[in-house]
């Protein structure tokens, strides 16, 4: 069985739009609804009429060559806090963790009745 097969209906038409969003911004075409549905016409797909307008949506406030060039790279840094905030904030001190306790070592021969000497 194909992978493919395992997906639900909406699964797939999800990826479809996906990929094709994609495909279009990595080819500096405008990533439309229209562009999105030609696309997975010409790959051979379907996908309900409304996902294309929701993915073309979604990914006009986006731009996917930053996000992906920045795929692996973690998060940015968290926003600091505003105004008077701040410089509370940098006048307290971090606070260490403290070590905690290794726990006791159990050799495996003694959890089951034998010496853990034999192991």
């Amino acid at each position: 069985m194909s992978a493919t097969a395992q997906v639900t209906k909406a699964e797939h038409d999800e990826l479809c739009c996906g990929y094709a969003a994609l495909i279009l911004q990595d080819e500096g075409a405008e990533v439309t609804s229209d562009n999105i549905s030609k696309l997975i016409a010409a790959s051979g797909n379907e996908v309900e009429s409304y996902w294309p307008g929701l993915f073309a949506k979604a990914v006009s406030t986006l731009n996917l060559t930053d996000i992906l060039s920045n795929v692996g790279t973690g998060g940015g840094a968290a926003a600091g806090p505003a105004g008077g905030e701040a410089a509370a904030a940098e006048a307290e001190p971090e606070k260490e963790e403290e070590p905690q306790e290794e726990e006791a070592d159990v050799g495996v021969g003694d959890i089951f009745g034998g010496d853990s000497d034999d192991y």
